[in-house]
Parts: structure tokens; sequence; C-alpha cells
């Protein structure tokens, strides 16, 4: 397991990502590709080292990405109204980069982020549903304004209820961010929690209306303090949404997440959520 720090030319300007490959196969089959996006004022090997993705990647015989973002603090453009958008733009260079480097399955590509990463994996979703199959925005689902996918979309999402920096029901917390951005920790009070309120909840409702999914969702735990709410929807869409009790802004089952817990809340490992991606991006490809 080798993370590769590559560049491409995107828009005139060098932009850099890590590259993980599996090992090789004889006669192996296209590859599938994970892009796997960081979250505000952290790097492509924060996320590497967060989600784990390259053990996986290795070990089930993908390639995973972790693209770097820009600015200071580094960041994604989130906002649905930018044209041009670089670091669509971006995307799309990499992912033409990959095709013709390496034999990559074009049905079978994936994007997921954390917290920032998580934003603009939603906005993916809304902008590149033609050339991802799934999504898998972790402390930050949205469903964004304009969001024209062209096609049903399936995506699955985690947040805690005790996140920090963005709230479970909307809104950010500007303290916790600031401590996080200064790598200062301190306690903060949260607001009242509604697990079916706006904010994240209702990005999970948004995304499930608009796959045509029956609006009457189903809550279950799948251990003792994460829910998974599931909807019934048409072939070719999906949208699960991990509710974690009491849990901050982190990747469950992540020990990097649970090492800045003073920072971002409590991280649990009921769940691992690379695993559960990865299972569900499984499940889908591009037709």
């Amino acid at each position: 397991m080798t993370e590769q720090n590559e560049t491409v030319s995107v828009d005139g300007v060098t932009r850099g990502y890590l590259l993980t490959t599996p090992p090789t196969r004889p006669g192996a089959a296209p590859l599938p590709v994970v892009v796997d996006i960081h979250g505000l004022a952290e790097s492509a090997q924060i996320q590497a080292l967060t989600t784990q993705f390259s053990a996986k990647a290795d070990k089930d015989g993908f390639i995973v990405v972790y693209p770097e973002g820009t600015g200071a603090p580094v960041g994604w453009d989130t906002d649905s109204t930018t044209h041009p958008n670089h670091d669509i733009d971006f995307m799309n260079d990499l992912l033409d980069s990959l095709e013709t480097t390496f034999c990559v399955d074009t049905s079978r590509v994936y994007a997921t982020g954390l917290s920032l990463g998580a934003w603009f994996t939603s906005l993916l979703a809304c902008t590149m549903a033609n050339r991802f199959a799934a999504f898998a925005p972790v402390a930050g689902v949205l469903f964004d304004t304009p969001c024209h996918p062209g096609r049903r979309v399936a995506i699955v999402a985690f947040h805690g209820t005790a996140d920090p920096i963005l709230y479970f029901n909307g809104g950010v917390g500007t303290t916790a961010l600031k401590n996080a951005l200064s790598g200062a920790g301190s306690s903060v009070a949260l607001p009242p929690v509604d697990l079916h309120g706006k904010g994240y909840p209702a990005a999970a409702a948004d995304w499930a209306a608009y796959d045509g999914c029956n609006p009457a969702s189903t809550d279950r735990h799948v251990s003792t303090h994460v829910i998974l709410r599931t909807y019934r929807c048409p072939a070719g869409a999906a949208v699960e949404f991990y509710i974690i009790l009491g849990g901050g802004h982190a990747w469950p089952g992540s020990t990097f997440s649970a090492a800045t817990a003073k920072i971002t809340g409590p991280s649990t490992f009921e769940i691992n959520a690379t695993d559960i991606i990865w299972r569900f991006f499984e499940q889908h490809r591009l037709s």
C-alpha cells in the first residue's frame, strides 16, 4: 500500500492529490475509484489517516484518491452558484487523468468526504452524477439549491447529534469551529436536537424526495447509539442516513477522529464508516 503524491493541471493551476492503487493482479478487471475529500483546514494526508481508505483499497482492489483543496485555510468551493467552479473542474480533470493512466471502471466511480468535504461531496451529487455512481457525505450532507443531478442518486450519510461544529439541526458552532482551526479544545453548549427536524435530517429527506422515495422513513438501531434511517426508493436510488446519538464531528470508527475528541466531540466505534461506505458503493454503478 503506497500513497503517492501526484498532480494534475486544472485551469492553468497545478493541483495535488494522494493516490493509492491496489497490487497488480494478472487479468484483473477494470478498477473502481473512490475519491475521498478532506475537511476545512485539513489535507489529503489527514483524510487518508482519518478514513484508512487506502487499506480498504489495497484489500478489496480499487483505486482511492485524496484530492487537496486550496486557499487559507485550505478548503473547497461548495457554492452551487459559482461558475466556473475550479474545484469541480479539478474533479473532472482528475477523473480524466485517472482514466487515461489506469484501467478504470467508469461505471464504478464514487465520492465521499468529511465536514466541508461532505458539503463538497453533496455538491458533486448535484453536479457530477454523470461521473460518480454514489456518494457518501460524513458530517455534512446537504441538498443544494439549485440541484440538477439528471438522475436518481444513491447517497449514504452520517451525522452525530452532538456535533459541536456543524449542528445536527443546522447552523455552525462558530466557537467550536474557531477552536478546531486553532487547535484549541473546549466544551461548548449544544442546541437541542430533533431527530426529524431541519438541518441534516431534512437534507437526507430532501434527497429521498428528489429520488422519488416514500417520504415515510424507517429508523432502526444498528447498535446502542447508532440509528439507521432508510427510505423505500425506486430502482437506481437509495438514501441511508446514520444518526450517531451523542456523536461529534467525526468519522465513525476512526482512531484519528477519536484522538481529536477534545476539539470535535465524541467518536463512535460501534460502526465503521469506511466499511459501510464501501459496502454501499459496491451496490451501485452507473448504467
